[in-house]
């Protein structure tokens, strides 16, 4: 009898048979869709877009008739569906990275409350120790104290001495 491979306890729950999917990251387009935005947003882009254009409008203007494939009659249009294909792409790109930033802006807001909730804890903690040891050395006694204890205890002692050392009349 052939088991089902649901209850077979032999097989990965979620087994196809169809072998082990590869580990992909999960975040791999994002990553690239966040070089591509970063790469956008420098003036490096924005100058290799300018002379893109530029070079495209001079050839299309200037080049022998036979030459040119997109016209400034029609208004260059070739070259501003292909600006507009570039626009399209890029925008979604370009918020997909903001959503990302957005993430992790979010994590880094919540470790730094967190870390500043730990901090006020230790501060706290500190602080109270702070008090507890201000208020033990009230009731060490002092240098002075003991002094004056040792000077009052010599006194009783001396005080006590003479009436010892009186002599003891003998019988004869």
């Amino acid at each position: 009898m052939a088991r089902n491979r649901e209850e077979d306890f032999e097989t990965p729950k979620g087994f196809t048979g169809l072998g082990p999917r590869p580990a992909r990251s999960r975040d791999r387009f994002g990553r690239f869709t966040e070089t591509i935005a970063r790469a956008m947003g420098t003036p490096w882009f924005l100058l290799g877009l300018t002379i893109f254009a530029a070079v495209w409008i001079t050839f299309n203007s200037l080049a022998p008739v036979a030459w040119r494939f997109d016209s400034a009659a029609i208004g260059f249009t070739a070259l501003t569906l292909l600006l507009s294909l570039q626009a399209s792409y890029a925008a979604p790109m370009i918020l997909l990275a903001q959503n990302r930033q957005d993430d992790r802006d979010r994590v880094q807001f919540e470790q730094d409350r967190q870390r500043a909730e730990r901090n006020l804890a230790d501060t706290e903690y500190l602080a109270r120790e702070v008090v507890a040891l201000r208020l033990a050395m009230k009731d060490m006694a002092t240098k002075d104290f003991i002094r004056a204890e040792l000077r009052a205890l010599l006194e009783e002692l001396d005080n006590e001495k003479p009436a010892a050392k009186k002599p003891v009349p003998r019988k004869k």
